[in-house]
């Protein structure tokens, strides 16, 4: 499906799969990929969020508020940094040289007790339709390619997932927006 995506649009599903890696979340849901789509400041779709005041601190700060962020455990994190020594810098270092979940404490198995723990997380229900969705806003629109603003209008049409919650929460006008990012697409 990603083949239609532009550079900007893959970016922000690469950032919403780290996030949600580094988040500990199991999958990548549609919170995740608004936090992509607002890791890239200078696309159309996080200028839009701009102007009505969603930022990506603001919405991690909701994702961890309401999902956590799988860190719970980690008390001994303080301490280490205390004396200079950055874990999460330490987990990014092993990950990138024994692959994702390394040092997951549990490895997670899948059909026939395969090791998991090196795979991405997979993409949530809601997400996944989120990008189905981006792809049909790209065709109704007579785009060429699926850019960050169709993953946004995606976000929006599907309403239920976590992604639009966060919006509507913070009391913006999701008809209103959706006008925007279509203006500006």
């Amino acid at each position: 499906m990603l083949e239609r995506f532009t550079h900007d649009a893959r970016e922000v599903v690469r950032h919403a799969e780290e996030q949600a890696r580094k988040l500990r979340h199991e999958q990548v849901g549609t919170e995740h990929l608004l936090l992509g789509l607002l890791s890239r400041p200078e696309t159309v779709s996080a200028r839009a969020l701009a102007t009505h005041g969603i930022t990506y601190e603001r919405v991690r700060e909701e994702i961890v508020r309401t999902l956590g962020d799988g860190t719970s455990g980690d008390i001994d994190a303080e301490a280490l940094e205390t004396i200079g020594i950055d874990l999460s810098a330490v987990r990014e270092k092993i990950e990138e040289a024994f692959g994702v979940g390394a040092l997951d404490r549990e490895p997670r198995r899948g059909r026939g007790g395969v090791l998991l723990s090196g795979r991405r997380a997979p993409f949530s229900p809601r997400a996944k339709k989120t990008l189905e969705l981006a792809v049909r806003e790209a065709v109704a629109l007579k785009s060429g390619n699926i850019r960050d603003g169709h993953i946004l209008l995606g976000v929006i049409r599907e309403g239920q997932g976590l992604g639009a919650r966060i919006l509507t929460d913070a009391g913006i006008d999701m008809s209103a927006l959706r006008a925007e990012v279509k203006s500006a697409l």
